[in-house]
């Protein structure tokens, strides 16, 4: 809505399950952020979602990012952009933030694809490590 009420008041005026989502990723030790990668960007809801977090993304610090992104693409370099908003967000906003790592599920053209591509076990090796 860009109201802008959640600037002073510290709650977002929508009444949905966003403030328990930001509990959980102030309480949280790691955050994943994920998102299919639409025209060189992250789709709509990921980025609506961190516009989400202003009420409190203040006290969203001292954490360890991951991020996943699929596309059907096959050129990383044209997933950069993501990376950088996410990176925007993530490093540029946030305090004492640490990026992890980062998954590119490629080739992603199909519901599934993924499933039988390396992400699947670069996801599943970086989350035992956390």
């Amino acid at each position: 809505m860009g109201c802008g009420v959640c600037n002073s008041a510290h709650e977002c005026v929508q009444k949905d399950d966003m403030q328990e989502i930001l509990e959980k990723m102030i309480k949280a030790d790691v955050i994943v952020m994920a998102t299919p990668v639409y025209f060189y960007s992250m789709n709509a809801q990921m980025k609506t979602f961190i516009d989400r977090t202003v009420p409190r993304y203040t006290e969203i610090k001292g954490k360890e990012f991951y991020y996943i992104i699929t596309a059907a693409d096959t050129q990383i370099a044209n997933m950069q952009k993501t990376i950088e908003g996410f990176r925007g967000f993530t490093i540029d906003c946030l305090e004492d933030t640490k990026e992890k790592g980062i998954i590119y599920g490629i080739n992603a053209w199909n519901e599934g694809d993924i499933k039988s591509s390396s992400a699947m076990q670069q996801a599943y090796e970086m989350g035992k490590k956390s």
